[in-house]
């Protein structure tokens, strides 16, 4: 079942790069990145599929069943930025060609000093279609991974001012998950290729994982009153789980007083990490989102893509306290 799958995609991405990445390569005459062209073309079609299941389906469903009126249309158009510098594999090309290929020449030389994979997949014995229970087993693993780093990026102070941005939103649309600090993107992106390496995730199935977490984050971040129910709620994360993460003054914020220290509702796909670590909300409400200082003090986040990229490094590089 997952073969004809990922026949179709490979099929798709070789058209695709035939028809427009190659013939453009070597016009620019750069026919000796024809190997990271082919990657890139895999990124552009996976963000491809995911803007058109976006616009189609979940687009529809939030002007069905919105949480709240559209009132801040400057800032949707902001994170649509975001979204398309994500999804459409320019930031993972960026960082192919500065962080990352350092990055998998570290590890390629650590491996051929003794650094061994550990294929996880390899550890559930006696399945027929492997492919499948592969793919589950490495998403279970990321989400959880997924979770610490959450969790980390809202504990460490100085990692909270640049996932600052992405709670600074107050509009929030499906539109949202993508809007981070870059620094941020950089940072967490290194960490799921490092996880990638170490436990055996192939090249195809990384980008699988990854695509399919996106998706599925863009429907939590979407402006939507959906939930799954008291059964539903606690297998998958829903839109109104995640909308409480985003609200203010439930604790989110380091320093606020409100909850717990840290807010609660932390996972990416699954709330069990959440069940599990006792950071699960449960309470029902469609509460405004954002950060409780933006309200109290005014804080300023940036209303455009590059006044939150440098606002996020002024407050990394002053550590300033978001609640004074």
């Amino acid at each position: 079942m997952f073969q004809p799958l990922t026949d179709t995609f490979a099929a798709a991405q070789q058209w695709l790069f035939e028809a427009l990445v190659q013939p453009a390569a070597f016009a620019l005459g750069a026919g000796n990145l024809l190997e990271e062209g082919f990657t890139a073309t895999g990124w552009l079609l996976v963000g491809l599929v995911q803007i058109a299941v976006m616009l189609l389906v979940i687009g529809p469903a939030q002007r069905l069943w919105p949480v709240e009126p559209v009132r801040d249309r400057p800032a949707i158009r902001v994170d649509v930025i975001y979204t398309l510098i994500h999804r459409l594999g320019l930031f993972k090309l960026a960082m192919f060609f500065t962080v990352e290929a350092w990055f998998t020449s570290a590890v390629g030389w650590l491996r051929a000093h003794g650094l061994g994979t550990l294929q996880l997949d390899q550890l559930w014995p006696g399945v027929t279609d492997r492919a499948w229970v592969s793919f589950a087993i490495y998403l279970v693993v990321f989400d959880l991974l997924g979770y610490w780093v959450h969790r980390a990026q809202h504990s460490w102070h100085w990692w909270w001012q640049l996932h600052a941005v992405h709670h600074s939103q107050r509009q929030m649309t499906m539109w949202s998950d993508n809007r981070n600090h870059l620094l941020d993107s950089v940072i967490t992106d290194l960490i799921f290729a490092l996880a990638a390496l170490l436990i055996g995730v192939g090249p195809a199935q990384f980008v699988a994982l990854v695509a399919f977490t996106q998706l599925l984050e863009s429907l939590q971040h979407a402006n939507l009153r959906w939930s799954w129910g008291r059964v539903g709620g606690r297998l998958l994360v829903s839109p109104s789980f995640h909308r409480r993460h985003h609200a203010i003054a439930l604790g989110h914020e380091p320093g606020s007083t409100a909850y717990r220290p840290y807010g609660g509702n932390y996972g990416v796909l699954f709330p069990w990490w959440d069940m599990l670590f006792r950071s699960a909300d449960w309470r029902a409400g469609t509460e405004p989102t954002g950060i409780d200082d933006q309200l109290s003090k005014g804080r300023d986040y940036g209303r455009g893509f590059w006044a939150q990229q440098w606002l996020g490094l002024k407050r990394l590089v002053r550590r300033e306290k978001l609640l004074d």
